[in-house]
C-alpha cells in the first residue's frame, strides 16, 4: 500500500507539472525536475495516458493535457471567476441598477459566465448565462478586442442593425477609444432598444480577466448618460489607490 501511495504521489507530481507548463513537456525534463528514474517515469506517464489524463503531442516525445483535463481545468478557472467577481456584479448593480453581466473571450466570441438583476422590473433581461455574443457589436466584445489578442480580420462583422460596426477601420477605431478611455459602448449595435456598457477586469496580479459591465433598455439609458455610467462603472472596478 505504501509503494501505492508513493507511486500515486508521483503521478500527481508529474501531472500538476504539465498543468502548470504553458508549453508541452518531456520525459526527460519531468525526470530532472523531479529526480524520479526513467523506468518509473515511462511506467508513470503510461498509466496517465491510458488513464486519459495527458497525451503526447502528434509525432512526438512532448506530453501535454488531454482534451478531458484541459476541460475541467478550463471549467474550474471559469468557476473561480463567477465567484471573485459575485461582489462586484452586486456592486454594479446597486450603483447602475442595470443588470451587471461577467464576460469573457470563447472562440472569438463574448461568453457571459454570470449575470446579476435585483430588480423588482416586470420585464427583465433576459438570462444570458452560458450565452455567447459577437465580439464587434456589443460593449463587452468591445472590451475583450482591446485586451485580448484576436485577429480583427478573421471576424464575421456582421450587421445586426443600423449602428453595428462592419469594417476592420471603424473597429479599430472603436477599440483605441475603448483603450483612451477605460470603457466601451455599444448602443442598439446588436438589438434594437438595448445599451451596453463594459470595463476591463484585472486580477490581484494585474492579468487581463474578462469583461464586467451593464446591459438593458436604450429607452432608460440614452448616449450622455451611457458615458456617465461608463465612468462610474471603471471607477468602481478600478479604484485609486
Amino acid at each position: 500500500m505504501q509503494n501505492q501511495n508513493k507511486s500515486l504521489t508521483k503521478g500527481l507530481l508529474i501531472l500538476k507539472s504539465i498543468m502548470n507548463s504553458s508549453k508541452p513537456l518531456t520525459a526527460n525534463f519531468l525526470c530532472q525536475t523531479h529526480d524520479i528514474d526513467k523506468s518509473t517515469m515511462s511506467r508513470l506517464i503510461t498509466t496517465l495516458v491510458n488513464e486519459g489524463f495527458i497525451e503526447y503531442v502528434e509525432n512526438s516525445k512532448e506530453i501535454i493535457l488531454s482534451d478531458i483535463m484541459n476541460n475541467i481545468s478550463q471549467i474550474e478557472a471559469r468557476d473561480k471567476i463567477v465567484e471573485k467577481t459575485r461582489t462586484l456584479l452586486d456592486e454594479i448593480f446597486y450603483l447602475t441598477q442595470e443588470c451587471s453581466y461577467i464576460g469573457i473571450l470563447e472562440k472569438d466570441a463574448v461568453l457571459y459566465l454570470n449575470q446579476v438583476d435585483k430588480s423588482n422590473r416586470v420585464l427583465k433581461t433576459k438570462d444570458s448565462i452560458g450565452l455567447h455574443a459577437p465580439l464587434h457589436a456589443n460593449a463587452f466584445g468591445k472590451v475583450l478586442l482591446a485586451y485580448e489578442n484576436v485577429d480583427l480580420k478573421t471576424l464575421d462583422l456582421k450587421k445586426y442593425t443600423a449602428n453595428t460596426i462592419t469594417t476592420v477601420t471603424r473597429l479599430k477605431k472603436e477599440i483605441e477609444e475603448v483603450k483612451q478611455r477605460g470603457y466601451a459602448i455599444g448602443f442598439e449595435e446588436y438589438e434594437f432598444g438595448l445599451f451596453s456598457i463594459a470595463v476591463p477586469y484585472f486580477n490581484n496580479k494585474k492579468e487581463f480577466v474578462g469583461t464586467v459591465g451593464i446591459s438593458g433598455l436604450s429607452a432608460r439609458v440614452n448616449k450622455e448618460k451611457s458615458h456617465e455610467l461608463g465612468k462610474k462603472i471603471f471607477d468602481l472596478v478600478n479604484p485609486v489607490i
